[in-house]
């Protein structure tokens, strides 16, 4: 599974795919303010980035993958930053 929970903590580990949507958003309904560790993510399905996108989940961690470290971590947090403001 590519979903893992330790602690406060959702690790997304390797080529996330459409069949860790449901595992992902039971995680982040139970307790919206843990935080997602992208350390050992290099792949998310765009049904992932839509959940992340609207759940606004605190990030931590960077991504091996370029494309998700240049591009997806950057939306994801200025999401976060534009709704604190």
């Amino acid at each position: 599974m590519s979903v893992v929970l330790i602690a406060d903590v959702i690790s997304l580990r390797g080529h996330c795919g459409l069949e860790d949507v449901e595992p992902l958003l039971k995680i982040i309904q139970e307790e919206p303010q843990r935080v997602l560790d992208l350390s050992q993510t290099s792949h998310l399905h765009a049904s992932l980035v839509q959940i992340l996108l609207v759940f606004k989940v605190a990030l931590t961690g960077h991504p091996g993958d370029e494309f998700l470290r240049t591009w997806l971590v950057p939306a994801l947090q200025s999401g976060r930053e534009l709704e604190r403001s």
